[in-house]
Parts: structure tokens; sequence; C-alpha cells
């Protein structure tokens, strides 16, 4: 028998072995010290109230560590992390948690729980679809090693400290689609010191503008004016963003599929497409 109750009182040292060990079989080979568990747990709104384990002896042997905000109007809850050890796995704990998890939300009043999942892992695809789950966009993930960077810099990038929220609403109709819960302005404001944030900017206007992780080299946004496309401004942003991570490989996650001049770009400059994920939503 397995028990489940929420993390409230799971300490974070507890969730990180626990995640090691469910993910040490991953499709995507992860590089995951425990300053980086934490980060990503801060940038994702990680709330442990909202998030479930299973209990084995009081031995945490599952999770699903959630994070709750605002999301296109909606309060959402989503699911950052999904795992079981492999010994516990195929006997109904994923399903198990998500039922339990879709109780609490109830009783919180979440509108809708969202999540993304590597397309190829077609067992938890097919999990996700039986609990209700509906795939909403395609999702492309980029990776490049600086070594195979081949530098350019047509125009002078400055930084700056932050993106006020002005500042954000022009940027914001630079993109061609919407940036996913681990991109969006709220994951980058949640950690902001830990990014790098370059601009370019004509007659004192911002024209284009990239944030990398000064350790982790996640390029989490990358956009440039519609109107100034095609003059060398992302490629001049790219050459900075690459200089200011510790990083040797970056990354760039969840382009959507539709936006084909995204992804054109990125395979010119030398990023590999790693893997496709599926953004996919429970209406509750």
């Amino acid at each position: 028998m397995f028990d489940y109750k929420t993390l409230k009182n799971t300490k974070i040292e507890i969730l990180y072995e626990a995640f090691l060990s469910a993910f040490s079989d991953y499709q995507v080979k992860m590089d995951l010290p425990f300053w980086k568990f934490q980060q990503m747990l801060q940038r994702r709104g990680y709330v442990s109230e909202i998030s479930i384990g299973a209990f084995k002896n009081n031995m945490l042997v599952g999770f699903v560590l959630n994070g709750f905000r605002n999301w296109n109007g909606k309060l959402t809850v989503y699911d950052t992390g999904t795992g079981v050890l492999g010994e516990y796995r195929k006997q109904g704990i994923t399903s198990n948690m998500i039922l339990n998890i879709k109780e609490v939300l109830k009783e919180k009043e979440v509108e809708q729980y969202l999540l993304e999942v590597i397309q190829t892992n077609t067992s938890a695809v097919q999990l996700y679809k039986k609990q209700g789950f509906e795939i909403i966009r395609n999702l492309a993930c980029f990776q490049l090693d600086k070594n195979k960077y081949n530098p350019m810099a047509t125009y002078k990038v400055e930084h700056i400290g932050k993106i006020d929220s002005t500042n954000w609403k022009c940027l914001m109709e630079f993109w061609d689609f919407k940036p996913s819960w681990q991109n969006s302005i709220d994951s980058i404001n949640a950690a902001p010191d830990t990014f790098i944030y370059s601009i370019v900017r004509f007659d004192d206007i911002i024209v284009g503008y990239g944030i990398i992780d000064k350790k982790t080299g996640d390029i989490p946004q990358i956009a440039v004016n519609k109107n100034y496309r095609r003059k060398g401004i992302a490629r001049s942003i790219v050459t900075d963003l690459l200089k200011n991570t510790e990083s040797h490989k970056v990354g760039v996650l969840n382009v959507e599929h539709q936006s084909k001049s995204t992804k054109d770009f990125l395979l010119v400059l030398g990023f590999e497409h790693i893997v496709d994920q599926y953004e996919m939503v429970l209406k509750l």
C-alpha cells in the first residue's frame, strides 16, 4: 500500500534525491546539481501544499511537483516534474497521484492544470489523455555547443539590470508566440538575478532583446521587433548572450512549432533540434 499526501512537510533535500533517482533513466540526460534543482522550483513557482507524494513506509517513491500562478487569465497549476522511482513503476502510482491532485485543486478552485511531456514518451502521453488532458501546442527544444558557434556582432549590445513592466509591454509586441510556463515573464521575474538581459537599441528605442541564465545557459526569451528583422540584430544578441554564461551548452526550450522563423533562425546558428514536447492542459 502507498500513502498519498501533499509535500508540505517534505524537505527539499528529500525531493531532490527522489527526483534524481526517478529521472536517472530519462530520455533527455539531466545535469542537475542541487542549486539548479532549487532554482528550477523557484522559477516555476513550486508550491508544496498543492504537490503530491506517494510514500511507502514513509519513503518518498513518487512525486508530482506543482507550481501555481495566474496563466492566460486563469488560476493555473503547472506540473514542474512528475516521477516514480524505477522499482515502483507500473503500479498505478502516477494515476493515483493525479487523482489526489484533482481533489486538492478543486478545493482551491483552480481552473486548469498545465504540463509538458516529451512526445516520444507515449505511455505518459496516453496516461495524461486518459486523465482528461488535451494537447494545446507542439513545442520544439534546441541546444547549441558554444564551441561550434561562429560569433558575429553587427550591432552594439547593452545590458540592463532588469526589465520593468513598462518595457515588458513593449517587448511582448515582438513575440511570435507566447512563451511556455518556464520561459514566461512570471518565471523570469521569480528569479531575476539569475539572468543577463541583453538589448539592442536604435535611437534609444529597444528593437531586440535576449535573456540568458548566467550559469545554466538557458535562453528563456529572445525576440526582435518585426520591423527590424533580417538585419543581424538577433545574431548580435545571441553572440552577446553566449559570452555571458558559464555553461558550454546553451538551450532554447519550447519553441512553438508554428514559429518557422524562430526554428529556422536557431538551426542556421548551429542549434540542434533535440526533442519535441506537447503542451497539455486539463480544464477543471
